[in-house]
């Protein structure tokens, strides 16, 4: 039996067992290194064996989501901050 299957069996089996996803701390040692290092980072693992959805967004477009929007916070930082350089700045508003 290939290395995967049998990880993807390990999952699929202890969710029956529990009736919910399993958590690490349902496996030994062993068996939660052999599953991640088939599968990848626990999320990843459970989704692979079918017992979790994937998220909507993929991590990539998410990591790419939060530094556009970090982005625009310092933009809109900077112009609030020059603009209260500015009117400190203004002779009028100096008595």
């Amino acid at each position: 039996m290939e290395k995967k299957q049998e990880a993807l069996i390990l999952l699929k089996n202890r969710s029956e067992e529990l009736q919910r996803l399993p958590k690490r701390s349902d496996f030994s040692g062993g068996e939660v290194c052999f599953i991640k290092q088939m599968l990848g980072p626990w999320p990843r693992a459970l989704e692979a064996a079918g017992l979790k959805e994937p998220p909507l967004i993929s991590p990539r477009e998410k990591s790419r989501l939060k530094r556009e929007k970090r982005r625009k916070q310092q933009k809109l930082q900077k112009r609030s901050s020059a603009k209260d350089n500015a009117e400190t700045d203004d002779p009028e508003n100096h008595p």
